[in-house]
């Protein structure tokens, strides 16, 4: 009789307990992601280049995302804290060969010497030093896209143009040499974030704070002497036109 009733108890035990299990599954299923679709693309792409720099970084507590999709009034700079588990966003300029109508939208990369364009690709973040603008971050591109970084002096750094001011009055920011420039504010956020061995990635994502895909306005070209900027479709597919 007590073999039995303690057979019972432990089958109602083991019963209750995976009743409660089954519970709470759903609940932590449904916590597991608090961050939006945005975020979690942000943290995606930071996953994947830390991954692909390995050993060459000697930070991986946060990762420099310039999402070069968003015109140039958006926050579209992030700060991807991947051990805090949050992302802040700033604003960032973007170079004059990359938005030759001043439009505050950026319509190519180049890599090319004397180009004044921004880079895409990852970048891996090295010491201070003090330039033309004063403390810059220097910079090495990690890839063939923007393999001339150094040559090129591509650094993060503070500009005028990058102010609140700026933005303010002329409604986007103004144009660096391919430098990443940004406030002084968050210029000091970068030296803090981002010095010294972490990885700064750039590309054109245009993800909107709901994540999804944000299209650049166009505006028509007005003088005929000017080239016409190429379409989305004659940059993604270049050798059929």
């Amino acid at each position: 009789m007590y073999d039995a009733v303690m057979k019972r108890r432990e089958l109602l035990t083991g019963s209750v307990a995976a009743g409660i299990s089954m519970a709470l599954a759903p609940r932590v299923f449904a916590q597991a992601s608090p961050h939006g679709l945005r975020d979690r693309k942000l943290f995606e792409i930071a996953r994947v280049q830390q991954e692909k720099a390995g050993s060459l970084l000697w930070r991986k507590d946060f990762v420099g995302i310039a999402d070069f999709g968003l015109r140039s009034s958006e926050p579209r700079f992030h700060f991807v804290n991947v051990e805090g588990d949050a992302i802040t966003s700033y604003r960032v300029a973007h170079g004059t060969g990359s938005d030759p109508e001043h439009d505050g939208w950026l319509n190519w990369f180049s890599n090319q010497n004397g180009s004044n364009a921004t880079s895409a690709g990852a970048y891996m973040t090295y010491g201070w030093y003090t330039g033309r603008y004063g403390t810059s971050i220097r910079l090495e591109g990690l890839e063939p896209s923007n393999s001339n970084a150094l040559d090129r002096a591509i650094v993060m750094h503070r500009a005028q143009y990058a102010e609140p001011e700026h933005l303010a009055r002329w409604g986007r920011l103004g144009r660096s040499n391919g430098c990443f420039a940004m406030s002084d504010a968050d210029f000091k956020l970068a030296l803090l974030h981002l010095g010294g061995g972490r990885v700064l990635y750039a590309d054109r994502l245009g993800l909107g704070a709901d994540g999804q895909i944000v299209e650049p306005y166009r505006a028509p070209v007005i003088d005929p002497l000017m080239p016409e900027r190429p379409s989305a479709e004659q940059l993604a597919n270049p050798g059929i036109y």
